[in-house]
């Protein structure tokens, strides 16, 4: 082979390399800029230690959704406490006594239990005995809990963050997880609304 043609056939050689390496680096930057896949379906609760993400499930339980979305839009969630938060069990809010008993001005939901089952970042409609008294109050699962199976409905997952729940201020088993000085919803928004600016 000449020299010219060792030439040629080492700047083809180049061109390739850089030229697959910026289609991977393009292709990288897409993928780790690529937008939610349901940002109606998604909430942003924000704590004082950063940014839950929660996938709502409309498939599994729709008027459950509904309901949450509706006082989302409200702002109804904006600066609730975390009033029952139990370790390796789950961490409750939604409740603006904060004390477990109270309720929005929406009518409860009927239950919409399913198969999908409760496990670490499982976001779940709190309730009394009632099966059908859900109203504004949900919890997200620290861990397995497949004792709620088919008795608690099952509103969404938990997508990232889970770092940030795992933080949030525990209460005492003692006293059925009750919390002094909760933590609590700093901001909780849809993520439409919060790509579009809506407060």
């Amino acid at each position: 082979m000449t020299l010219h043609r060792m030439i040629v056939s080492t700047g083809l050689a180049l061109s390739l390399a850089l030229s697959l390496a910026f289609n991977c680096a393009s292709i990288s930057n897409a993928v780790s800029a690529a937008p939610l896949q349901d940002p109606q379906n998604t909430i942003y609760l924000d704590t004082k230690d950063g940014r839950i993400t929660i996938l709502l499930r409309p498939d599994l339980a729709p008027k459950h959704v509904t309901q949450i979305k509706a006082l989302t839009k409200r702002g109804f969630y904006n600066g609730l406490v975390f009033h029952r938060v139990i370790d390796g069990f789950m961490a409750q809010t939604g409740d603006p006594t904060g004390t477990g008993m109270g309720k929005s001005d929406l009518p409860n939901i009927p239950a919409e239990f399913s198969a999908e089952p409760f496990k670490r970042g499982t976001v779940g409609m709190a309730r009394s005995q009632d099966p059908d008294s859900a109203n504004s109050q949900f919890f997200i699962c620290f861990a397995d809990a497949s004792f709620l199976n088919n008795k608690y409905t099952v509103v969404g997952q938990v997508v990232s963050g889970m770092d940030v729940v795992d933080k949030i201020k525990k209460g005492s088993r003692e006293d059925n997880g009750a919390v002094t000085d909760p933590d609590k919803i700093v901001k909780m928004q849809i993520a439409a609304d919060a790509a579009s600016g809506k407060k």
